[in-house]
């Protein structure tokens, strides 16, 4: 069947499917791909055209509908506004008389213009609020025409309370002094009824501010009684009065105080007149106009309960065209979809049996339909290219397993041979430090073995002195002598022993105990370089230390006495010659409460670019033939960098020595206990 051609071969399955259907589908076979889905393009768009069509009609019809609803409800909340916006002008009315301020007249007239600019402006594109409009600005304009006779009667009475009131009050006051003036001897007769008439005066102007604030009526009824009071009082004192000053000013006294009792009869009625438009005129529009205002909003209800209706049987009949014009569409376009996809689907079948063959790795059989003329004929002739080329590819695909199985191999036994190197690196810097140790050991331990013989001797002949009777007090006193000198060798150069073998175990321990813990940077540093400086004594290279005291550091110090042994080791092998003298230098200062620096240098013949440029590289030395495995400055940047948690830096001239800045936190980042360390992963 392989070699059939594709319309034969599929013939069968067409036919089966039904006579219409195979006559269409043998006439789409016959034109190729593109112009398949380009008709397929354009039966769907001839349906997009007809949807957007009726769409188009739809959304005129519910458009204009909407906007009649939108209409309804903005009327609607307009109206709302209105009686919210005319009960806000209510209060601010209220409260103007309250307290007259420039701040509240304004928002009233802001308000007031808000609500008929918007009224009116409203009402000339909605027909349905003309009748009331009318109303409303009626309404409206009682409200603003009641306040500004609410103006009038505030100014008549800020005018009343000025002059009427205020004006009296302040003469009064001004006689109560004159007349208490006039009174030498506090014991005179006048002297008690002035003082009750002074304090009835006091109360008086209280009660009658208080009234002008507040408009309470107790404060006006208690000023008059004090008035009448003051009144009263007057004919007394004019009795008792002693002198022709005290009677002009008791009859002068007479005269403003029933001029101060008229004037707050005057600003009573006042008062009176102010509540009555409060309540006639301002209060009772307002009232109105929410009535007017909420039989608006009824019938704004059930003018949007009529649109809303009209809109929902418009949007079921869009609904139902839809639905039926998209179901037909539907038909249509899966009609013809099928028809078309059955004259790519079949071929591609064969097609993609022959793909699934190959992705199994059977690339024995030759893909189908080479000979077709169409897109999928080109395919096919692909496909088989892909084949021929996938047999070259598996081919080409095992000899790199195998190449790669063999570098891989290789790259462990390079990767086996580096750690060897590295541990050989660290056990060669510790047996060099053995070795200088055990030398410098060796001097105080000599000379306390040459010591404690020469005073055995000395024991002996002062023995054989004892027993023959010849001991004398000179030679007592020389043998005590003796030994006391002895001793003291004896105690100075065992004690040199100790710190020698002490510092040694220190540092040995730290090698040997990768765990963090905390350490004095000077301290440590001291005992590390202790047990280097019979090393650099051999080669008469000078050390000079400088680390201030009490730099705690919370790190690793084994990993700390494998940098300073590796950099100084790599100075006595690399920086000097053997017949020169020479001098490193260690330098400790805080940057910060989180941070050291140390600078490591020497004075030797330093370093190229080149070597500069590759100090840190694994297995790059200068000195190959003298022993050097180029893992040196490797391990100290790896430990620096990862264990340590800081940054190293090189600088070097030639001839000028060679320095080394590290940068390291005084908190080491944490590693697992179980953690090989990053030296010996380098």
């Amino acid at each position: 069947m392989k070699d059939q051609p594709e319309a034969t071969r599929h013939a069968p399955d067409g036919a089966a499917s039904g006579g219409f259907i195979y006559v269409v589908e043998s006439f789409v076979r016959r034109l190729r791909i593109r112009t398949r889905i380009f008709l397929v393009a354009a039966v769907n768009i001839a349906v997009i055209v007809v949807l957007a069509i009726l769409l188009w009609i739809s959304s005129r019809l519910l458009n204009d509908t909407w906007k009649e609803l939108q209409s309804v409800r903005g009327s609607e909340r307009l109206v709302a506004t209105i009686e919210s916006e005319a009960s806000r002008v209510q209060s601010l009315i209220h409260r103007y008389f309250i307290q007259p301020t420039p701040e509240v007249l304004a928002e009233i007239e802001g308000r007031w213009s808000s609500i008929t600019g918007t009224l009116f402006e409203r009402a000339a594109t909605d027909p349905a609020l003309s009748p009331q409009a009318e109303a409303l600005r009626d309404l409206t304009n009682r409200l603003v025409s009641g306040f500004d006779q609410l103006r009038a009667a505030r100014t008549e009475i800020a005018t009343l309370y000025e002059e009427q009131i205020l004006k009296p009050s302040r003469e009064m006051s001004g006689l109560y002094a004159i007349l208490e003036s006039t009174i030498a001897d506090r014991a005179a007769l006048i002297a008690p009824p002035l003082g009750k008439s002074r304090d009835a005066f006091a109360t008086t102007s209280v009660a009658i501010n208080s009234y002008y604030l507040s408009t309470s009526s107790a404060p006006a009824d208690e000023a008059l009684g004090n008035l009448d009071t003051i009144i009263n009082t007057i004919p007394v004192m004019l009795d008792l009065s002693d002198g022709d000053i005290q009677r002009a000013a008791l009859q002068r006294l007479q005269t403003r105080a029933r001029q101060l009792k008229d004037g707050l009869q005057k600003l009573t009625a006042e008062f009176k007149e102010q509540n009555r438009l409060l309540q006639n005129v301002v209060d009772k529009s307002q009232a109105e106009m929410s009535e007017l205002a909420t039989k608006l909003s009824d019938n704004m209800r059930q003018r949007e309960t009529r649109v809303q209706g009209q809109l929902d049987s418009a949007l079921s009949a869009v609904y139902l065209v839809i639905a039926i014009v998209t179901l037909v569409s539907l038909a249509v376009i899966g009609f013809f979809g099928t028809v078309f996809s059955r004259s790519v689907s079949l071929p591609l079948r064969s097609l993609m049996n022959s793909m699934n063959r190959i992705a199994e790795g059977r690339l024995d059989t030759r893909v189908a339909g080479t000979e077709a003329r169409d897109e999928i004929g080109e395919m096919a002739r692909a496909l088989e290219i892909f084949r021929e080329n996938a047999i070259a590819k598996l081919q080409a695909e095992a000899d790199l397993i195998a190449s790669k199985r063999r570098a891989e191999t290789a790259y462990e036994e390079l990767r086996a041979t580096q750690n060897s190197l590295i541990e050989a690196e660290k056990l060669a810097a510790l047996g060099g430090l053995v070795a200088g140790v055990a030398h410098e050991v060796n001097n105080p331990v000599g000379i306390s073995v040459t010591v404690a013989s020469t005073l055995a001797r000395r024991c002996e002949a002062f023995s054989e002195e004892m027993k023959r009777g010849e001991l004398r007090r000179s030679r007592l006193n020389e043998f005590v002598e003796g030994n006391r000198e002895a001793a003291n060798m004896l105690v100075s150069n065992l004690h040199r022993a100790a710190e020698l073998i002490q510092s040694f175990k220190q540092v040995a321990v730290d090698r040997s105990h990768a765990e963090r813990r905390g350490f004095d940077m000077k301290a440590l540093t001291d005992q590390i370089m202790l047990s280097l400086r019979p090393t650099l004594s051999k080669r008469n290279i000078a050390l000079r230390i400088e680390c201030p005291e009490h730099i705690d550091m919370n790190s690793y110090p084994g990993s700390w006495g494998q940098v300073l042994t590796n950099l100084t080791l790599n100075s006595v092998i690399h920086g000097f010659t053997p017949d020169v003298a020479g001098e490193i230098d260690i330098k400790v200062r805080k940057l910060d409460d989180e941070q050291v620096e140390v600078v490591f240098t020497d004075n030797g013949q330093g370093m190229s670019e080149e070597v500069k440029r590759r100090a840190f590289d694994p297995f790059f030395t200068t000195a190959r033939g003298r022993g050097g495995t180029g893992l040196g400055l490797h391990i100290v940047h790896n430990i620096v960098t990862n264990r340590l948690g800081g940054r190293i830096a090189i600088s070097s001239d030639t001839a000028r020595g060679v320095r080394f800045r590290m940068v390291l936190p005084t908190t080491a980042p944490q590693f697992a206990a179980d953690e090989t360390p990053l030296e010996a992963k380098a």
